[in-house]
Protein backbone atom coordinates (compact mmCIF):
# COMPACT_ATOMS: atom_id res chain seq x y z
CA UNK A 1 0.00 0.00 0.00
CA UNK A 2 1.65 3.22 -1.19
CA UNK A 3 0.32 6.71 -0.48
CA UNK A 4 2.18 9.30 -2.59
CA UNK A 5 4.19 11.64 -0.41
CA UNK A 6 4.42 9.41 2.68
CA UNK A 7 6.83 6.85 4.15
CA UNK A 8 6.36 4.46 7.06
CA UNK A 9 8.42 2.23 9.37
CA UNK A 10 8.10 0.08 12.47
CA UNK A 11 10.44 -1.59 14.95
CA UNK A 12 10.32 -3.64 18.14
CA UNK A 13 11.55 -1.25 20.83
CA UNK A 14 10.69 -3.45 23.83
CA UNK A 15 7.81 -1.24 25.00
CA UNK A 16 5.11 -3.94 24.86
CA UNK A 17 5.46 -6.66 27.47
CA UNK A 18 4.57 -9.31 24.88
CA UNK A 19 7.27 -8.14 22.49
CA UNK A 20 6.91 -7.59 18.76
CA UNK A 21 6.56 -4.39 16.75
CA UNK A 22 5.56 -1.54 19.06
CA UNK A 23 6.99 1.70 17.67
CA UNK A 24 5.86 3.22 14.37
CA UNK A 25 6.86 6.31 12.44
CA UNK A 26 4.81 7.89 9.66
CA UNK A 27 6.50 10.69 7.71
CA UNK A 28 5.48 13.05 4.91
CA UNK A 29 8.14 14.01 2.38
CA UNK A 30 7.33 17.67 3.09
CA UNK A 31 5.15 19.49 5.64
CA UNK A 32 1.58 18.25 5.08
CA UNK A 33 -1.78 19.79 5.79
CA UNK A 34 -3.01 18.20 9.00
CA UNK A 35 -6.14 17.91 11.13
CA UNK A 36 -7.00 15.94 14.22
CA UNK A 37 -9.67 15.10 16.74
CA UNK A 38 -9.01 13.85 20.23
CA UNK A 39 -10.61 12.24 23.26
CA UNK A 40 -13.26 14.11 25.21
CA UNK A 41 -12.18 12.27 28.36
CA UNK A 42 -11.23 14.82 31.02
CA UNK A 43 -8.09 12.76 31.68
CA UNK A 44 -6.01 13.36 28.55
CA UNK A 45 -2.72 11.62 27.86
CA UNK A 46 0.46 13.66 27.38
CA UNK A 47 0.68 12.90 23.62
CA UNK A 48 -2.91 14.11 23.18
CA UNK A 49 -2.08 17.42 24.85
CA UNK A 50 1.07 17.92 22.81
CA UNK A 51 -0.42 16.88 19.46
CA UNK A 52 -3.49 19.03 19.98
CA UNK A 53 -1.28 22.04 20.68
CA UNK A 54 0.95 21.45 17.66
CA UNK A 55 -1.95 20.95 15.27
CA UNK A 56 -3.10 24.53 15.75
CA UNK A 57 -0.78 25.47 12.90
CA UNK A 58 -2.60 23.10 10.52
CA UNK A 59 0.65 21.41 9.47
CA UNK A 60 2.52 18.22 10.40
CA UNK A 61 5.25 16.10 8.88
CA UNK A 62 5.67 13.11 11.18
CA UNK A 63 3.63 10.97 13.54
CA UNK A 64 5.40 8.90 16.21
CA UNK A 65 3.24 6.15 17.71
CA UNK A 66 4.03 3.66 20.42
CA UNK A 67 2.03 0.74 21.78
CA UNK A 68 2.36 -0.75 25.26
CA UNK A 69 2.41 2.49 27.26
CA UNK A 70 -0.31 5.16 27.14
CA UNK A 71 1.82 7.89 28.74
CA UNK A 72 -1.38 8.99 30.48
CA UNK A 73 -1.76 10.11 34.10
CA UNK A 74 2.00 10.62 34.16
CA UNK A 75 2.05 14.30 35.16
CA UNK A 76 4.54 16.92 33.95
CA UNK A 77 7.16 14.23 33.35
CA UNK A 78 4.87 12.51 30.86
CA UNK A 79 4.53 15.70 28.86
CA UNK A 80 8.30 16.17 28.98
CA UNK A 81 8.79 12.59 27.77
CA UNK A 82 6.40 13.13 24.86
CA UNK A 83 8.28 16.28 23.93
CA UNK A 84 11.69 14.60 24.25
CA UNK A 85 10.82 11.63 22.05
CA UNK A 86 9.45 13.91 19.33
CA UNK A 87 12.52 16.15 19.67
CA UNK A 88 14.71 13.16 18.92
CA UNK A 89 12.61 12.27 15.87
CA UNK A 90 12.76 15.84 14.60
CA UNK A 91 16.55 15.87 14.95
CA UNK A 92 16.93 12.58 13.07
CA UNK A 93 14.62 13.76 10.28
CA UNK A 94 16.01 17.30 10.29
CA UNK A 95 12.57 18.86 10.58
CA UNK A 96 11.05 21.32 13.12
CA UNK A 97 9.83 19.78 16.39
CA UNK A 98 6.43 21.42 16.01
CA UNK A 99 5.77 19.21 12.97
CA UNK A 100 6.10 15.93 14.92
CA UNK A 101 2.91 14.58 16.50
CA UNK A 102 3.11 11.91 19.23
CA UNK A 103 0.47 9.26 19.93
CA UNK A 104 0.52 6.45 22.48
CA UNK A 105 -1.60 3.48 23.50
CA UNK A 106 -1.28 0.91 26.26
CA UNK A 107 -1.19 0.85 30.05
CA UNK A 108 -2.27 4.05 31.82
CA UNK A 109 -0.26 5.47 34.71
CA UNK A 110 3.20 4.12 33.92
CA UNK A 111 6.19 6.34 33.05
CA UNK A 112 7.37 6.23 29.44
CA UNK A 113 10.69 4.45 28.97
CA UNK A 114 12.38 7.19 26.95
CA UNK A 115 15.64 5.24 26.83
CA UNK A 116 13.92 2.56 24.72
CA UNK A 117 12.86 5.23 22.24
CA UNK A 118 16.36 6.67 22.15
CA UNK A 119 17.86 3.29 21.29
CA UNK A 120 15.22 2.45 18.67
CA UNK A 121 14.70 5.75 16.83
CA UNK A 122 17.84 5.75 14.64
CA UNK A 123 16.92 2.33 13.26
CA UNK A 124 13.28 3.37 12.92
CA UNK A 125 14.06 6.43 10.84
CA UNK A 126 16.51 4.47 8.70
CA UNK A 127 13.79 1.95 7.88
CA UNK A 128 11.34 4.52 6.46
CA UNK A 129 10.03 3.53 3.03
CA UNK A 130 6.92 4.03 0.93
CA UNK A 131 5.78 0.44 1.39
CA UNK A 132 6.00 0.38 5.18
CA UNK A 133 2.30 1.03 5.83
CA UNK A 134 1.41 -2.59 6.84
CA UNK A 135 4.23 -2.82 9.39
CA UNK A 136 3.20 0.50 10.94
CA UNK A 137 -0.40 -0.70 11.20
CA UNK A 138 0.81 -3.80 13.03
CA UNK A 139 3.04 -1.86 15.41
CA UNK A 140 0.20 0.27 16.83
CA UNK A 141 -1.80 -2.75 18.05
CA UNK A 142 -2.27 -3.71 21.71
CA UNK A 143 -4.98 -6.33 22.36
CA UNK A 144 -6.01 -6.26 18.70
CA UNK A 145 -5.89 -9.65 17.02
CA UNK A 146 -5.19 -8.19 13.57
CA UNK A 147 -4.20 -4.92 11.88
CA UNK A 148 -6.99 -2.68 10.61
CA UNK A 149 -6.36 -0.87 7.34
CA UNK A 150 -8.40 0.57 4.51
CA UNK A 151 -7.51 2.21 1.19
CA UNK A 152 -9.53 3.91 -1.53
CA UNK A 153 -8.58 5.46 -4.86
CA UNK A 154 -10.85 7.84 -6.79
CA UNK A 155 -10.57 10.53 -9.45
CA UNK A 156 -11.18 14.08 -8.24
CA UNK A 157 -10.81 16.99 -10.66
CA UNK A 158 -9.12 14.63 -13.10
CA UNK A 159 -6.43 13.52 -10.63
CA UNK A 160 -6.10 10.15 -8.88
CA UNK A 161 -6.63 10.64 -5.18
CA UNK A 162 -5.47 8.00 -2.71
CA UNK A 163 -6.88 7.87 0.80
CA UNK A 164 -5.59 5.25 3.22
CA UNK A 165 -6.07 4.71 6.92
CA UNK A 166 -5.08 2.47 9.78
CA UNK A 167 -6.67 2.04 13.17
CA UNK A 168 -6.12 0.16 16.40
CA UNK A 169 -8.67 -0.67 19.02
CA UNK A 170 -10.35 -3.71 20.50
CA UNK A 171 -11.18 -2.57 24.04
CA UNK A 172 -11.82 0.69 25.87
CA UNK A 173 -13.89 1.72 22.86
CA UNK A 174 -16.70 4.22 23.28
CA UNK A 175 -16.35 7.36 21.22
CA UNK A 176 -16.85 10.99 22.01
CA UNK A 177 -15.22 13.15 19.30
CA UNK A 178 -12.90 10.27 18.39
CA UNK A 179 -12.12 6.74 19.37
CA UNK A 180 -9.01 4.57 19.69
CA UNK A 181 -6.10 5.54 17.45
CA UNK A 182 -6.52 6.13 13.74
CA UNK A 183 -4.14 7.66 11.21
CA UNK A 184 -5.28 8.68 7.75
CA UNK A 185 -3.25 9.83 4.77
CA UNK A 186 -4.12 11.29 1.38
CA UNK A 187 -2.20 12.77 -1.53
CA UNK A 188 -4.94 15.37 -2.12
CA UNK A 189 -4.24 19.09 -1.87
CA UNK A 190 -6.61 20.43 0.80
CA UNK A 191 -6.77 23.61 2.88
CA UNK A 192 -6.40 22.91 6.65
CA UNK A 193 -9.82 24.38 7.43
CA UNK A 194 -11.51 22.12 4.89
CA UNK A 195 -9.52 19.10 6.06
CA UNK A 196 -10.68 19.60 9.65
CA UNK A 197 -14.26 20.14 8.48
CA UNK A 198 -14.24 16.87 6.54
CA UNK A 199 -12.70 14.93 9.42
CA UNK A 200 -15.24 16.18 11.95
CA UNK A 201 -18.10 15.51 9.53
CA UNK A 202 -16.99 11.90 9.03
CA UNK A 203 -17.03 11.03 12.74
CA UNK A 204 -20.83 10.68 13.21
CA UNK A 205 -21.03 8.06 10.45
CA UNK A 206 -17.97 6.10 11.54
CA UNK A 207 -16.09 6.22 14.83
CA UNK A 208 -18.91 7.95 16.73
CA UNK A 209 -21.32 5.11 15.98
CA UNK A 210 -19.43 2.25 17.57
CA UNK A 211 -19.00 0.94 21.08
CA UNK A 212 -17.42 -2.17 22.54
CA UNK A 213 -17.46 -1.68 26.28
CA UNK A 214 -18.57 1.89 27.06
CA UNK A 215 -15.13 3.10 28.12
CA UNK A 216 -13.71 6.23 26.46
CA UNK A 217 -9.92 6.16 26.37
CA UNK A 218 -7.56 8.83 27.66
CA UNK A 219 -5.62 8.58 24.38
CA UNK A 220 -8.24 8.65 21.62
CA UNK A 221 -6.68 10.28 18.57
CA UNK A 222 -7.61 10.53 14.89
CA UNK A 223 -5.10 12.31 12.65
CA UNK A 224 -5.49 13.12 8.95
CA UNK A 225 -2.56 14.30 6.81
CA UNK A 226 -2.75 15.51 3.21
CA UNK A 227 0.49 15.68 1.18
CA UNK A 228 -0.89 17.53 -1.86
CA UNK A 229 1.15 15.26 -4.15
CA UNK A 230 -1.87 14.51 -6.37
CA UNK A 231 -1.52 17.90 -8.00
CA UNK A 232 -5.24 18.61 -7.89
CA UNK A 233 -6.48 22.21 -7.56
CA UNK A 234 -6.39 23.10 -3.86
CA UNK A 235 -9.69 22.17 -2.20
CA UNK A 236 -10.24 25.37 -0.23
CA UNK A 237 -14.02 25.83 -0.22
CA UNK A 238 -17.24 23.82 -0.34
CA UNK A 239 -17.96 22.34 -3.74
CA UNK A 240 -17.94 19.09 -5.74
CA UNK A 241 -14.29 18.28 -4.93
CA UNK A 242 -14.88 18.72 -1.21
CA UNK A 243 -17.97 16.50 -1.35
CA UNK A 244 -16.10 13.80 -3.25
CA UNK A 245 -13.19 13.77 -0.83
CA UNK A 246 -15.64 13.77 2.07
CA UNK A 247 -17.38 10.72 0.64
CA UNK A 248 -14.01 8.96 0.40
CA UNK A 249 -13.23 9.80 4.01
CA UNK A 250 -16.63 8.58 5.17
CA UNK A 251 -16.07 5.27 3.41
CA UNK A 252 -12.55 4.67 4.72
CA UNK A 253 -13.35 5.72 8.29
CA UNK A 254 -16.57 3.70 8.22
CA UNK A 255 -14.64 0.64 7.09
CA UNK A 256 -12.07 1.09 9.87
CA UNK A 257 -14.82 1.57 12.47
CA UNK A 258 -16.46 -1.68 11.38
CA UNK A 259 -13.13 -3.49 11.67
CA UNK A 260 -12.67 -2.20 15.21
CA UNK A 261 -16.05 -3.55 16.33
CA UNK A 262 -15.46 -6.88 14.58
CA UNK A 263 -12.20 -7.23 16.55
CA UNK A 264 -13.72 -6.36 19.92
CA UNK A 265 -11.93 -8.08 22.78
CA UNK A 266 -13.33 -11.61 23.00
CA UNK A 267 -16.20 -10.81 20.61
CA UNK A 268 -18.09 -13.64 18.90
CA UNK A 269 -21.09 -11.66 17.62
CA UNK A 270 -21.13 -8.28 15.88
CA UNK A 271 -24.44 -6.47 15.50
CA UNK A 272 -26.11 -3.17 14.75
CA UNK A 273 -28.82 -1.66 16.92
CA UNK A 274 -31.14 0.16 14.54
CA UNK A 275 -33.83 2.37 16.06
CA UNK A 276 -36.70 3.65 13.90
CA UNK A 277 -39.79 5.70 14.68
CA UNK A 278 -38.25 7.85 17.40
CA UNK A 279 -39.75 11.18 18.43
CA UNK A 280 -36.53 13.13 17.71
CA UNK A 281 -33.06 12.58 16.23
CA UNK A 282 -31.48 12.84 19.70
CA UNK A 283 -33.85 10.23 21.12
CA UNK A 284 -33.20 7.84 18.23
CA UNK A 285 -29.47 8.04 18.92
CA UNK A 286 -29.87 7.76 22.69
CA UNK A 287 -32.12 4.72 22.40
CA UNK A 288 -29.71 2.97 20.02
CA UNK A 289 -26.72 3.82 22.18
CA UNK A 290 -28.36 2.66 25.41
CA UNK A 291 -29.27 -0.72 23.96
CA UNK A 292 -25.84 -1.12 22.38
CA UNK A 293 -24.14 -0.37 25.70
CA UNK A 294 -26.30 -2.62 27.87
CA UNK A 295 -24.18 -5.35 29.52
CA UNK A 296 -27.29 -7.51 29.84
CA UNK A 297 -28.05 -7.26 26.14
CA UNK A 298 -24.41 -7.90 25.29
CA UNK A 299 -24.17 -11.02 27.45
CA UNK A 300 -27.44 -12.34 26.03
CA UNK A 301 -25.97 -11.95 22.56
CA UNK A 302 -22.87 -13.85 23.70
CA UNK A 303 -25.08 -16.79 24.58
CA UNK A 304 -27.28 -16.46 21.48
CA UNK A 305 -30.18 -15.84 23.86
CA UNK A 306 -33.11 -14.01 22.23
CA UNK A 307 -33.80 -12.11 25.45
CA UNK A 308 -35.69 -9.21 23.89
CA UNK A 309 -36.99 -8.19 27.32
CA UNK A 310 -33.52 -6.83 28.08
CA UNK A 311 -33.80 -4.65 25.00
CA UNK A 312 -37.17 -3.34 26.21
CA UNK A 313 -35.67 -2.57 29.61
CA UNK A 314 -32.76 -0.68 28.06
CA UNK A 315 -35.12 1.33 25.86
CA UNK A 316 -37.17 2.22 28.92
CA UNK A 317 -34.20 3.82 30.67
CA UNK A 318 -32.78 5.49 27.56
CA UNK A 319 -34.76 8.71 27.96
CA UNK A 320 -36.53 8.23 24.64
CA UNK A 321 -40.28 8.90 24.64
CA UNK A 322 -42.47 6.02 23.46
CA UNK A 323 -45.46 3.87 24.38
CA UNK A 324 -44.16 0.47 25.53
CA UNK A 325 -47.25 -1.16 24.04
CA UNK A 326 -46.29 0.04 20.55
CA UNK A 327 -42.68 -1.23 20.35
CA UNK A 328 -41.63 -3.80 17.74
CA UNK A 329 -38.31 -5.70 17.98
CA UNK A 330 -36.81 -7.90 15.27
CA UNK A 331 -33.56 -9.84 14.94
CA UNK A 332 -32.75 -9.53 11.27
CA UNK A 333 -36.11 -10.01 9.52
CA UNK A 334 -37.63 -12.06 12.31
CA UNK A 335 -40.03 -10.18 14.56
CA UNK A 336 -39.84 -11.41 18.17
CA UNK A 337 -41.89 -8.70 19.87
CA UNK A 338 -44.85 -6.79 18.47
CA UNK A 339 -46.67 -3.98 20.22
CA UNK A 340 -44.55 -4.62 23.30
CA UNK A 341 -45.34 -8.33 23.62
CA UNK A 342 -43.52 -11.49 22.64
CA UNK A 343 -44.50 -13.52 19.57
CA UNK A 344 -43.63 -16.87 21.09
CA UNK A 345 -40.94 -19.57 20.97
CA UNK A 346 -41.16 -20.23 17.22
CA UNK A 347 -40.31 -16.62 16.45
CA UNK A 348 -37.46 -16.71 18.95
CA UNK A 349 -36.07 -19.92 17.43
CA UNK A 350 -35.79 -18.18 14.06
CA UNK A 351 -34.18 -15.15 15.70
CA UNK A 352 -31.65 -17.36 17.47
CA UNK A 353 -30.41 -18.58 14.09
CA UNK A 354 -29.84 -14.93 13.17
CA UNK A 355 -27.70 -14.37 16.27
CA UNK A 356 -25.71 -17.53 15.61
CA UNK A 357 -24.82 -16.21 12.15
CA UNK A 358 -22.37 -13.92 13.99
CA UNK A 359 -23.28 -10.63 12.27
CA UNK A 360 -26.77 -9.18 12.18
CA UNK A 361 -29.07 -6.20 12.79
CA UNK A 362 -31.49 -5.72 15.68
CA UNK A 363 -34.35 -3.62 14.32
CA UNK A 364 -36.41 -1.63 16.82
CA UNK A 365 -39.45 0.46 15.94
CA UNK A 366 -40.76 2.80 18.63
CA UNK A 367 -43.75 4.11 16.63
CA UNK A 368 -43.29 7.49 18.30
CA UNK A 369 -42.10 9.63 15.38
CA UNK A 370 -40.16 9.71 12.14
CA UNK A 371 -36.51 9.64 13.24
CA UNK A 372 -33.93 6.86 13.03
CA UNK A 373 -30.36 6.16 14.11
CA UNK A 374 -28.04 3.26 14.84
CA UNK A 375 -25.05 2.00 16.83
CA UNK A 376 -22.64 -0.80 15.94
CA UNK A 377 -21.37 -3.02 18.74
CA UNK A 378 -20.43 -6.55 19.75
CA UNK A 379 -21.22 -9.03 22.48
CA UNK A 380 -19.51 -9.32 25.87
CA UNK A 381 -17.91 -12.69 26.55
CA UNK A 382 -15.81 -14.39 29.21
CA UNK A 383 -12.79 -13.71 27.02
CA UNK A 384 -13.26 -9.96 27.43
CA UNK A 385 -12.99 -10.41 31.20
CA UNK A 386 -9.97 -12.69 30.85
CA UNK A 387 -8.13 -10.24 28.59
CA UNK A 388 -8.74 -7.26 30.84
CA UNK A 389 -8.23 -9.10 34.12
CA UNK A 390 -4.67 -9.90 33.05
CA UNK A 391 -3.91 -6.77 31.00
CA UNK A 392 -1.04 -5.61 33.25
CA UNK A 393 0.09 -8.95 34.67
Amino acid sequence: MIIPGFRFAAVAAGIKKAGGLDLALMVADAPATAAGVFTANRVKAAPVLLSRQRLRGGKAQAILVNAGNANAATGPQGLQDAWETTRQVAALLNIPERLVLPASTGVIGQPLAVDKFTRALPDLTARLHSGGFPEAAQAIMTTDTRPKTSVLKEKIAGREITLAGMAKGAGMIHPNMATMLSFLFTNAAVHPRILKKLLVAALPVSFNRITIDGDTSTNDTVLLLASGKAGNPLIHEPGPAMLELGAMLNEVMGDLASQVVADGEGARHVYRIEVNGAASPAEALKAAQTVALSPLVKTAMAGADVNWGRIMAALGRSGARFDPEMVDIAYGDHLVAQKGQGRGPDAEALAQKVIRSGSFIVRIHLHAGDFSDYYDTCDLTEDYIRINASYRS
